[in-house]
């Protein structure tokens, strides 16, 4: 019976020893950074002094993401051949270190605001390389026709994490110590480390594992591939057309609607499970057109923010920014799997090193602008101007195919 319930697509999949081993350890490792999320911030805010929180609290946060970009330059040349499941077990190695470090150093009176961005920093070094490993490694697990589900499987999984995370971390920093959630973070990092290195792997003909004749960079192989860099053109343009949502979205709540932070927790919460359903329900299908499918997901999720943009009753904007969730959700497995698809096996952890770091910049540039636009125009501007131009954008991509199809 319980067979019965899991949808045709996915049995396989879970039929998987290694993958039922991996989305285990991804299954802890994102609840720890679903905790990180409050826990990050919320520790920058305990640190700083109350003139320049702030600044520090946004310090940490972009500490915690961008130098990931920087390690996909630096260490390119060196990491592009090595296998992909000893990067995801460096990456998380060093992330449990690093991160590790910050509730020692916490307990032991030592940590002050610049340690505190220094050891946010150097965990997110290699995080570029760590993601492009977690779906190498995954595209040699899984034949063509099943990557869809695996990734959908994984991406839900990180939906799910930001329901539960959060909530959890946020009743630990209250009374607890959030210094102690990010060490809880830190031992999730290193159950996925210790899981990934006790992986036995079985033989796999999908993908070359390494690159040995290599002689290129990521970005250059991105380049050379007009089709999957016009991918990344419109994940890039999406997620920073998302960025303005996250600076927008509180200040409808207080703002707009003078409504308490219960109502912003009820729209992210409603969002991470349209999300999670969303994202299972696309890798239940089976040969989906994943290049009609991911641009029209760029235009209804444009669509469904742009009744933010007028006085609309409240229950209305909080069951489209569901309903976007929903469509939100399957984006990252779908782009993913374009991309495992479409790339030179040999070459394809190169290339999703490369498309991690780009899209490091995304959304923190997005959330940047955010800030300016939200003051200039209002958060109910702002959240409607960013679906109509992320409509814009899918629309663009959309002519743009057609040309493209036209043409062959």
């Amino acid at each position: 019976m319980l067979r019965r319930l899991v949808p045709s697509a996915y049995r396989p999949v879970l039929a998987n020893r290694v993958f039922r081993q991996l989305i285990l350890g991804f299954a802890v490792s994102y609840f720890g950074d679903g905790m990180s999320f409050v826990a990050v911030a919320w520790l920058a805010i305990e640190l700083a002094p109350q003139a320049t929180a702030g600044l520090w609290v946004g310090g940490a946060v972009a500490a915690y993401t961008l130098p990931g970009a920087v390690g996909a330059l630096v260490f390119g040349r060196r990491l592009r051949r090595v296998p992909a499941r000893r990067l995801l077990l460096v990456d998380n190695v060093v992330r449990g270190a690093f991160i590790g470090a910050v509730p020692l150093a916490w307990f032991a009176g030592l940590l002050t605001l610049p340690l505190y961005i220094v050891l946010l920093a150097g965990s997110s070094l290699l995080h570029a390389w760590g993601n492009a490993g977690k779906y190498t490694l995954l595209a040699e697990l899984l034949p063509d026709e099943q990557r869809l589900a695996g990734n959908s499987l994984v991406s839900s999984l990180e939906f799910a994490a930001t329901i539960a995370g959060p909530a959890i971390a946020g009743v630990l920093v209250t009374y607890v110590s959030s210094a102690l959630v990010l060490g809880l973070d830190a031992l999730t990092y290193v159950f996925l480390a210790v899981l990934v290195a006790r992986l036995r792997l079985p033989e796999s003909g999908h993908v070359s594992l390494i690159d040995q004749a290599a002689a290129r960079g990521g970005f250059a192989l991105l380049r050379s591939h007009p089709e999957l860099l016009g991918l990344l053109t419109l994940t890039w343009f999406f997620n920073f057309l998302y960025g303005p949502v996250e600076v927008a979205l509180p200040l409808h709540v207080t703002d707009d609607l003078q409504e308490p932070g219960t109502l912003l927790g009820l729209y992210w919460m409603l969002f991470g499970i349209g999300a999670v359903f969303g994202g299972l329900a696309v890798g239940a299908l089976r040969q989906l057109p994943l290049w009609p499918v991911t641009v029209g997901i760029v235009v209804a999720w444009g669509l469904a923010l742009m009744p933010f943009g007028f006085a609309v009753p409240t229950v209305v904007t909080v069951a489209c920014f569901m309903l976007g969730g929903a469509i939100y959700g399957p984006f990252v497995a779908l782009s993913v799997t374009l991309m495992q698809a479409k790339s030179p096996p040999q070459h394809l952890t190169a290339m999703l090193a490369a498309r991690s770091a780009v899209l490091l910049t995304a959304s923190p540039l997005g959330t940047a602008l955010g800030g300016p636009l939200t003051t200039v125009l209002g958060p109910r501007a702002t959240l409607g101007g960013s679906g109509l131009a992320t409509v814009v954008l899918g629309a663009v991509a959309c002519a743009l195919l057609l040309a493209r199809r036209r043409n062959q």
